[in-house]
C-alpha cells in the first residue's frame, strides 16, 4: 500500500513542480491571473502589513516558489500534510479567478484539490494529531488524578505519624 500512496502523491504533485518552474522562469502567463485577484485582496493586504508585495509578477514567482518547495515536499514525502495543505490553499484563488477552457479548467482544478484536500487529510496510518493530543490529555489527567490521590495518602500517614509522635513520651 505504500508505495501506491508514494506515487500517487508523486503524482499529484507532479503538475506543481512543472507549472511551478514553469512561472518561475516566466511568470508572464499568470500575471493577468494575479492581476485579478491583486485588485480585489490588494487594498487588504496593505492594511494588513505593507511590506507585503502587491505587485502581480512578484506574486506570481513566489506563489511558483512555493508550489516548487510544497510540491517537492509532497512528492518526496516530508511533511505531505502540510505541503498538501499549502498547495490547496494557492489552488483556490486560482480556481475561482482562471477565465480559461472554463468546464475543463475548473473541474481539473476540483480534481486537484480534491486530492489535495485527501492528501492533507490522509495520516498513513498513524493516529491523527487530534487523536493523539486528546489521548495525551486524558494520560495527563490521570497522572495528576494519581498524583494527587498519592499526595492525599502520604498527607494522611504524615498526620497521623506526627499525632502518634506527639503521644510518646519524651
Amino acid at each position: 500500500m505504500r508505495p501506491v500512496r508514494t506515487a500517487a502523491r508523486a503524482m499529484l504533485a507532479s503538475i506543481f513542480v512543472v507549472d511551478g518552474v514553469r512561472h518561475l522562469i516566466s511568470p508572464e502567463a499568470k500575471v493577468e491571473t494575479a492581476r485579478a485577484v491583486l485588485d480585489k485582496v490588494g487594498p487588504m493586504l496593505e492594511k494588513l502589513d505593507p511590506r507585503i508585495p502587491t505587485d502581480p509578477r512578484t506574486i506570481v514567482r513566489a506563489k511558483a516558489a512555493t508550489d516548487v518547495a510544497a510540491g517537492l515536499a509532497l512528492a518526496t514525502g516530508h511533511f505531505t500534510r502540510p505541503a498538501a495543505a499549502l498547495l490547496a490553499a494557492g489552488l483556490v484563488p486560482t480556481t475561482m479567478v482562471e477565465r480559461g477552457d472554463m468546464p475543463t479548467s475548473l473541474l481539473k482544478n476540483l480534481g486537484l484539490l480534491g486530492g489535495l484536500l485527501i492528501a492533507a487529510a490522509d495520516t498513513e496510518g498513524r493516529p491523527s494529531l487530534h487523536y493523539r493530543t486528546t489521548h495525551a490529555v486524558g494520560r495527563s489527567q490521570r497522572a495528576v488524578k494519581r498524583a494527587a490521590k498519592a499526595a492525599k495518602r502520604e498527607a494522611k500517614i504524615a498526620t497521623r505519624s506526627a499525632a502518634i509522635a506527639r503521644k510518646l513520651p519524651g
